[in-house]
């Protein structure tokens, strides 16, 4: 299916992107930007910003759609990622850090406990700057959710990714309701929470008003709503694309629905204009 106009992306060159490059390579970190393929990747690595991936490279899950690698990690979380990460966060003088992770379902936290080693060293390093986090369900173990929480982030989200009709295809390994109670626990414990979805896997539209009402009645703050592009031959196929009009319309939607925010758009991703959600005062 060939692209429409409107899914253009900016090229990942220049000197702010060789910049984040070297950074990475550097301190040894990952970021969800070259992992999964992240189509937004020059522009943001060109303005300075980059989304930390901790835990590693290897996914314990495979959802068909992502392109970060799957199967059995070979090492243990790193006990000094959290402060490199803090390291990349002072050295890029970011104002909003966002972190996420792949799925470690070998551990007994899930990684928990890392994404709150980030989150404290985050902040001694770099007060004022907003940490936000992207976490995995912790296959419901709402204990090392709650390390995570105790941590405090100034976001927490976690994607939904898909109706829930069509998970055991798209997230095999997850389960909705879990998903929404997690969202549930984060919103109860204080904290500004936030979730996304993507279009264009099979959904017709009264699925993705339902899937947005949702995640809203779970009280969530913000939402994201995006395109899937397939990575690649061997990933879910694409069954359409949704028209700028289109993603518009739903971004209107989900506001009526008592969203404080809402990115919607063909190429908008978890981290999208990020920095822009946090209260700030």
């Amino acid at each position: 299916m060939p692209r429409p106009a409107w899914i253009k992306a900016r090229a990942p060159m220049g000197e702010g992107y060789e910049r984040v490059t070297a950074l990475m390579r550097g301190l040894d970190l990952h970021t969800v930007c070259e992992e999964a393929r992240c189509p937004n990747i020059g522009d943001c690595w060109n303005r300075g910003t980059a989304t930390f991936m901790i835990l590693g490279d290897v996914c314990t899950r495979a959802c068909g759609f992502c392109a970060v690698k799957t199967g059995l990690p070979a090492r243990p979380p790193d006990p000094g990622e959290a402060l490199r990460v803090a390291d990349a966060v002072a050295r890029m003088r970011l104002r909003h850090a966002v972190i996420t992770s792949v799925n470690r379902d070998d551990q007994r936290d899930g990684g928990a406990g890392v994404f709150a080693a980030c989150i404290r060293e985050i902040r001694a390093r770099v007060p004022g700057c907003a940490v936000e986090v992207l976490i995995p369900d912790f296959k419901g173990d709402w204990t090392a959710l709650e390390v995570v929480i105790a941590a405090r982030p100034d976001i927490l989200n976690h994607n939904t990714e898909t109706v829930p009709r069509l998970y055991r295809e798209v997230r095999p390994g997850a389960r909705f309701a879990r998903s929404l109670e997690l969202l549930r626990r984060s919103k109860a414990a204080g904290l500004l929470t936030k979730s996304g979805i993507m279009l264009g896997l099979g959904e017709d539209w009264v699925e993705v008003e339902e899937t947005a009402r949702a995640i809203r009645q779970a009280g969530t703050d913000i939402l994201t709503i995006g395109q899937y592009l397939r990575p690649s031959a061997e990933h879910l196929p694409l069954r359409r694309y949704y028209t700028p009009d289109e993603f518009a319309k739903l971004r209107e939607f989900a506001l009526a629905l008592g969203y404080r925010h809402v990115e919607s758009g063909p190429l908008v991703r978890s981290s999208y204009h990020a920095e822009e959600q946090v209260p700030r005062g």
